[in-house]
């Protein structure tokens, strides 16, 4: 029998052959480097770095006066022992805002320390072979990031989004309605698998139909990183699933998507944008205040099970958070909220303290 390739095996695949040709457009000696990140990393991951190297060296060839007349490939590994710390700097502001192929690009404090994190890398891979003798990325302040408020769903909201994507065909007439009655079981079982189960969307739309474990009520997910990881849901979610099955079994898939759970209506494996649209069409109908992706139905679930359990180990572990701390770090609203209520959990004297 042959074996059967994952979504997850041939999106890595399709990223290597990626990542081959974004390299091309870097300076050869960058190669040493990328290869040298393929044990700690996965290629989605160093295709991040490659994208914020290539405007490293953008950066260079626009604003630098050194290297104005520099093709990619005159640039040796010898150029970064070339640079300060002021040039560092400068390339932080750049960061800001910058012209990329006739299209303006505009980072937040996020998206420019993940870009000196890619070269705060690069620069320690030659330093630490002693390829290069400076390292001046040391010597610049990251940016300081300001904590995000957490947007999730109220559980109100949470009973309200099911019943809308549950009857949202009642005021429906015409095509509208005919299309919405096609898609009605999958949608509510995907939304509903979201939110009972904190998966993300990635590893939502690689789940294939061998995943689901009635048995055991757990599907196999192939979290971030690439790990395996069984995780377990209930009774609802079990429901959804199961009726979303028997109008799945009535669709004929093109060839190559046979495997995948959930399909669109083109017969091919569901992916991530569409899963983001569908998301956004029927929470728009329940809140016009937040707004609602995947990754908020994640927290909405991580909210609620530390809630219930005020286990944040428990909530890493099912989340897939590999560093707690990370958990931590997205619940700690909660944790404020727990400790006002234990303010007046205790009562010191029957009457309470009279006033003076």
């Amino acid at each position: 029998m042959e074996k059967r390739t994952t979504y997850h095996e041939q999106t890595d695949t399709q990223n290597t052959l990626r990542l081959r040709d974004v390299l091309k457009t870097l300076p050869p000696f960058c190669r040493d480097y990328f290869r040298a990140l393929e044990a700690t990393t996965t290629t989605k991951t160093r295709i991040s770095y490659a994208y914020d190297i290539r405007i490293f060296f953008q950066y260079l060839q626009e604003e630098n006066p050194l290297f104005h007349n520099f093709s990619i490939d005159q640039f040796t590994v010898d150029v970064l022992d070339q640079l300060q710390v002021l040039d560092i700097e400068e390339y932080q502001e750049y960061l800001k805002v910058y012209q990329n192929r006739e299209k303006t690009t505009t980072n937040g404090e996020r998206g420019i320390k993940r870009k000196m994190s890619s070269l705060r890398s690069f620069y320690a891979y030659y330093y630490k072979r002693e390829m290069i003798q400076t390292n001046p990325t040391l010597l610049v302040d990251m940016p300081r990031l300001h904590q995000k408020t957490i947007t999730r769903l109220d559980a109100d909201e949470v009973a309200l989004l099911l019943d809308y994507v549950e009857h949202a065909g009642d005021q429906l007439t015409g095509q509208k309605k005919v299309y919405y009655e096609k898609t009605k079981e999958r949608d509510l079982a995907l939304i509903t698998l979201l939110l009972g189960t904190g998966i993300r969307v990635s590893e939502c739309v690689g789940l294939d139909v061998e995943d689901l474990d009635f048995k055991n009520n757990g599907i196999k997910v192939t979290r971030k990183g690439g790990g395996e990881m069984i995780v377990y849901f209930g009774d609802e979610v079990e429901a959804a699933l199961q009726r979303y099955l028997t109008v799945r079994d009535g669709i004929t898939p093109l060839a190559g998507h046979e495997h995948a759970l959930f399909y669109s209506t083109q017969r091919r494996r569901l992916g991530v944008q569409a899963v983001e649209n569908l998301v956004k069409k029927y929470a728009s109908q329940i809140t016009t205040t937040k707004k609602i992706t995947p990754h908020k139905l994640r927290s909405t679930y991580g909210t609620a099970l530390y809630q219930e359990t005020g286990d944040i180990y428990l909530v890493a572990d099912v989340l897939g958070h590999k560093d707690v701390n990370t958990t931590k770090k997205h619940y700690a609203a909660i944790d404020d909220t727990r400790r006002r209520k234990a303010a007046s959990a205790v009562t010191l004297r029957e009457n309470g303290a009279k006033p003076l």
